[in-house]
């Protein structure tokens, strides 16, 4: 890729910069990688092609080579009451920023010709989950762990190559159902942080958790802006998309008013408390 913001170069595509991050290969440099594409399109200095060519396909995005990625169920279950548990905790919320990141860029990469503000919006989104993810990394080092030193697993980005063929169900599945979990499980994960008097870690998870209120709100915009344009129904459409690709996964209980500030109207919670 044209070094992003380099003088004397020409404008590089945002696409060949999403591509970019993507490959990035440890968190340092996907950090960085990030920081610099996103400040660079702030300052117009990344060009959106009219004329892109498709996308090549992705089987995984750069990553370093740990952590080693398990299956959910082999993870084992540690309570926040010692040094190590809370460790593990902070890795794994890491784990699912540093994913964030990956998922932000492949929205940009993936899905061409669309009206600028959807590439500003999910820039915006990879800059604010490489920034949580170094909140969280800074404070798991206070434990004396490192990103990769546990095991993790790879859902959010199988979600993502499920949903590679659609910016519709892409829309409607990673935003709306993988971050918007984050929205219902936080505002517990802080309660039971405040008991063991971890007001450090809380105050990470509150800039998180109100961040994320705004993630899930774009992906419902684009969702619903998706729709529009195809000629459906988005309620009856999101009820077959949960069916087909989340059925049994999502339970309750819901933050109503964190899913209604991120753009979930009344009959689509409805769906959700109904078990789909």
């Amino acid at each position: 890729m044209t070094t992003v913001g380099a003088a004397d170069a020409a404008m590089p595509s945002l696409f060949e910069a999403a591509a970019y991050c993507l490959a990035a290969d440890t968190p340092d440099t996907k950090v960085a990688a990030t920081a610099a594409v996103a400040a660079a399109f702030q300052r117009n200095e990344v060009a959106i092609p009219e004329d892109a060519p498709p996308p090549e396909p992705i089987g995984m995005p750069g990553r370093p080579p740990r952590p080693r990625l398990v299956h959910p169920r082999d993870l084992p279950h540690r309570g926040l009451g010692s040094s190590e548990g809370m460790a593990a905790f902070l890795h794994a919320i890491a784990h699912i920023e540093f994913n964030a990141i990956d998922l932000a860029w492949d929205a940009v990469y993936r899905f061409r010709g669309l009206p600028r503000q959807y590439y500003a919006d999910w820039v915006g989104v990879a800059a604010d989950e490489a920034r949580h993810f170094t909140l969280l990394r800074t404070r798991l080092r206070e434990f004396g762990h490192d990103y990769g030193y546990f095991e993790a697993h790879n859902g959010l980005w199988e979600m993502a190559q499920k949903t590679a063929h659609d910016g519709l169900a892409r829309m409607a599945l990673v935003p709306r159902v993988l971050e918007a979990r984050g929205l219902d499980v936080t505002p517990g994960m802080i309660a039971k942080l405040r008991q063991h008097g971890d007001e450090a870690t809380v105050g990470i998870l509150e800039v998180i958790l109100r961040e994320e209120v705004a993630h899930v709100a774009a992906g419902s915009r684009w969702y619903r802006w998706f729709c529009e344009r195809e000629g459906v129904d988005p309620r009856a459409r999101f009820r077959e998309l949960l069916a087909e690709y989340a059925g049994g996964v999502l339970r309750g209980p819901f933050n109503i008013p964190a899913r209604t500030a991120a753009g979930f109207d009344s009959d689509e919670l409805a769906i959700l408390e109904a078990g789909l």
